[in-house]
């Protein structure tokens, strides 16, 4: 297939996580990937994506970038946790004129956040979406907003994020910092209460097996992923320890005290706090939609899933010299 032939997507948010993880995906289904950076002195080059400067803010350079698109992948977050509110619905409005002006498929990554602490523990897609929290209302004025467009859209939601590149994460962030030898395992919640992760890649070829499908979706569509779920952060600890070939490490609280009394300064830590009921009671996502439409839900094994992300967030610096874990 020539690149004249090749289905285009435009990836924004392709230096995160997420984003740089659909790129992937999709440039091994076979499509041609397009990703808007504003600095593209800072973007990874081996990425397989053609790199075009541009904005997300900008409505006109979204749509610039978007000529010729069947998918846009919205992927992108304000950067460090900073004025979600000014510029979460600014950009997906900006995506939303790329969108109607190319005739283009959204998709977005979607979370947990949409659902209230009171809420079922099982949450399929149809179920209501109601939540006291600011980033939990924004992330739902996102699907609505979505949903009214009248554009194809199609949402995948999964449970917080761990992979390679995922330092800008629950897992690169707190439970074992990203860029630091692995010492110790941080849990950020309380013991008997499981927790739903998802590992990128696998959410990545999830996305493109969807889209590989793209006749067959409606419209408007949600899937949920179940992900990996580990019965509380014990369970995710003796996960890490045999990824990492360490049974040694420690288990740590994650210190909510201190947390709660400096968010009121420090943005990263009044966003974990409005989370942290996602901590103290149990949520998964109910992926039997999912199931249906594709037979199987990708699923790397959790210690060889866990293994790649902690060598690729730096936290293994003799990874190379491990031995692979048995799946």
């Amino acid at each position: 297939m020539t690149t004249a032939t090749k289905p285009l997507a435009l990836v924004l948010g392709a230096t995160g996580g997420i984003g740089g993880a659909t790129a992937r995906a999709l440039a091994a289904r076979g499509w041609q990937v397009r990703a808007l950076a504003r600095d593209l002195a800072r973007v990874d080059r081996a990425l397989p994506v053609d790199w075009v400067q541009g904005d997300a803010l900008q409505a006109a350079e979204v749509t610039a970038a978007a000529a010729g698109a069947r998918v846009i992948v919205h992927a992108v977050n304000p950067p460090g946790y900073r004025n979600w509110a000014g510029l979460v619905l600014p950009m997906l409005r900006a995506t939303l004129a790329a969108g109607r002006a190319h005739g283009a498929r959204i998709v977005l990554p979607g979370t947990v956040y949409n659902y209230a602490a009171d809420g079922p523990e099982l949450v399929a897609e149809d179920a209501p979406q109601a939540t006291t929290t600011r980033k939990g209302r924004l992330r739902i004025e996102m699907e609505a907003a979505l949903e009214a467009s009248g554009l194809k859209v199609l949402i995948v939601r999964a449970g917080d994020f761990f992979g390679p590149h995922s330092a800008n994460s629950w897992f690169g962030q707190v439970v074992v910092p990203a860029g630091r030898p692995l010492a110790a395992i941080t849990d950020p919640g309380r013991p008997g209460v499981g927790h739903a992760w998802a590992y990128l890649p696998d959410v990545a070829e999830t996305i493109a097996r969807l889209l590989g499908r793209e006749g067959e979706l409606a419209r408007f569509e949600r899937f949920h992923m179940a992900g990996h779920w580990f019965a509380d952060g014990a369970d995710l600890a003796a996960a890490i320890r045999a990824a990492a070939g360490r049974p040694d490490l420690p288990l740590k609280r994650f210190p909510w005290p201190l947390v709660r009394l400096a968010a009121p300064v420090v943005p990263l830590f009044r966003e974990l706090s409005e989370m942290r009921y996602l901590w103290r009671r149990p949520l998964r996502l109910d992926n039997r939609k999912l199931v249906a439409f594709l037979g199987a839900e990708p699923h790397t094994p959790a210690v060889t899933a866990l293994r790649a992300s902690l060598a690729g967030l730096g936290c293994l610096p003799d990874a190379a010299a491990m031995p692979v874990p048995a799946h």
